[in-house]
């Protein structure tokens, strides 16, 4: 394996993510694979062969998880599919994950384009 990839999507946006994870299993199955619990979820349903640890879920606690391995240095690349058009009561805790991820310097897309053209330098 490479390193840890974290997953995480906007209700909007997790039909998003499972699609773009079974066009990418491949790819993926080469890194440590850890998403926010429903999205955890929802790729390995798209990717029964991937691994995938899940944590809480974003708004229980799953996005500050995933910071705090981003402050460790246990995450190398963060895929977060953001619904820009949907109010979250969970706000500050997105924010304060991609705060996290510039400060350490970390791999980060918050769409699918650019997770297409991280993967693809993978």
């Amino acid at each position: 394996m490479t390193g840890c990839i974290a997953l995480i999507a906007h209700d909007e946006k997790k039909d998003d993510m499972a699609e773009f994870a079974r066009q990418h299993q491949d790819a993926l199955s080469r890194f440590r694979i850890i998403a926010t619990g429903t999205t955890g979820g929802r790729v390995q349903d798209a990717c029964p062969g991937l691994e995938v640890t899940r944590l809480k879920s974003g708004p229980l606690g799953g996005d500050q998880q995933i910071g705090a391995m981003v402050a460790t240095g246990e995450v190398d690349m963060l895929l977060f599919f953001i619904d820009p058009l949907t109010a979250l009561p969970h706000d500050v805790d997105v924010k304060a994950l991609t705060r996290l991820a510039t400060v350490y310097d970390i791999p980060m897309a918050l769409n699918r384009a650019t997770a297409e053209k991280l993967i693809d330098f993978q």
